[in-house]
């Protein structure tokens, strides 16, 4: 790794699985019922305002949440349908299994990991390190500050997005790919700005930091694995073709992003060389707080690509090629993004004021599936390679290491609906120990 980058890291000093789905005949349980959640609005930041001109151009995330939580209870806050690390591990097939998954029930927190993880975002996070020790204390998972690294794209340390919406977006994407992988190594790599000219070179140099680590140059037959998290996009735009080769220049490295928060195809998530990460609801009961079954979120990006051919991958299958008629479809996974239903979240920032929030939008799912995938052991050569053999399974009627959704609609018009196998909503369905 050139050295240049090297001298800008700052090393952080600061300390359902199918069987959810038997929780719809569930009797009450001890816990009561759980409360309502309080009406705070829904804030969409100024960074997930996507707008035609944007395409190509500048990148937006794909997040939203709602502030005004206080007590510091756990999970953090009794009583609450909300997801937790450990809720998500019981969903996830990444922690022993606790009937219903309850967030108020469920301790059991995901214990894998290994190699790396790299998030891309924009601008700079200065609370990036307190506050992902503060979460993982929270949580109960493990934090060692010598896995958690913050790197300059650039060189340079990037201004601060004065919307906070970037920087929220970097909380939600450290703080859930380390609940998913607790023992991975986690880099939070900083491009200067939210253009597509700062964040897709930092794409290289969060890589360089999968393949080879913290060293001064790449050794060759570098044998680093793990993936890199790409919670943001733009519209899809006739030149996207040619960026392909980007996620597809280092072995060993799986890329993930976020279909989008609103119908139709966004990029990078629409590259063949990408796992694309759609977004899903967890339903609760009000009676008993667990989980009823996941379905389909309706907010959630998805369909056929208007640019990409078809992927080998998908034309494998006969039944996803007939829907794709020559074009990639997207997304290929799903995990819980919408807000309604959506995850805590601890970030320390001026604009949203400091406290607990809960949060959704596919930049939840993505770190998400990044996580599940490192905690897994999946550590493919490629994602091409990765996706091949996750949708070569459902060919041959294997689960794949998923749980399939088959209730739900999306796209324009609710004009595609969650169905048996892979579908325009949630693809191949939800982690349930992906393999």
């Amino acid at each position: 790794m050139p050295q240049r980058v090297l001298s800008a890291v700052k090393v952080a000093s600061k300390a359902v699985s199918v069987a959810c789905l038997l929780a719809i005949a569930l009797p009450a349980s001890s816990q009561g019922p759980i409360k309502p959640p309080k009406q705070h609005p829904l804030v969409i930041p100024a960074s997930s305002v996507a707008n035609p001109e944007d395409a190509g151009v500048r990148m937006h995330t794909n997040v939203r949440y709602r502030a005004g939580y206080t007590p510091d209870e756990l999970p953090p806050f009794s009583g609450y349908g909300f997801d937790t690390p450990a809720s998500l591990a019981c969903i996830y097939g990444l922690a022993p299994y606790t009937k219903g998954c309850n967030p108020n029930v469920t301790t059991q927190d995901a214990t894998g990991g290994s190699q790396s993880i790299a998030i891309v975002d924009a601008y700079d996070y200065p609370e990036a390190a307190a506050d992902l020790a503060y979460f993982s204390q929270q949580f109960g998972l493990p934090f060692d500050p010598s896995k958690f690294h913050v790197v300059y794209a650039n060189g340079t340390q990037p201004a601060e997005d004065p919307t906070g919406g970037w920087e929220f977006e970097e909380s939600i994407d450290i703080e859930y790919s380390h609940a998913m992988a607790p023992n991975a190594t986690i880099y939070l790599v900083e491009a200067a700005s939210a253009s597509g000219a700062g964040l897709f070179p930092a794409v290289l140099v969060a890589s360089n930091l999968v393949a080879c680590g913290m060293t001064t140059t790449c050794p060759a037959g570098s044998k680093g694995q793990g993936q890199v998290s790409m919670s943001w996009g733009s519209p899809e735009h006739a030149q996207e073709v040619q960026l392909d080769s980007l996620f597809f220049a280092t072995p060993g490295v799986v890329y993930v992003a976020a279909s989008g928060d609103a119908p139709g195809v966004s990029y990078p998530c629409a590259s063949p060389n990408v796992l694309c990460a759609g977004g899903t609801t967890d339903s609760r009961s009000l009676e008993t707080g667990n989980l009823i079954a996941q379905i389909g979120w309706s907010q959630a990006g998805g369909g056929i690509s208007a640019y990409e051919p078809i992927p080998k991958y998908q034309t494998q299958n006969p039944f996803i090629a007939n829907q794709l008629q020559g074009f990639r479809g997207v997304p290929d996974v799903s995990a819980v993004a919408n807000p309604d239903t959506g995850v805590w979240v601890w970030n320390t920032y001026p604009v949203g004021g400091t406290g607990w929030f809960t949060a959704g939008g596919t930049s939840v799912a993505a770190p998400l599936l990044a996580g599940i995938l490192n905690s897994t052991g999946n550590f493919a050569t490629s994602t091409p390679t990765e996706l091949t053999k996750l949708y070569g399974n459902s060919l041959l009627f294997l689960d794949g290491g998923f749980t399939d959704i088959t209730y739900g609609a999306c796209n324009v018009y609710a004009s595609s609906y969650a169905s048996i196998g892979w579908d325009q909503c949630t693809g191949l369905g939800s982690p349930n120990k992906l393999r």
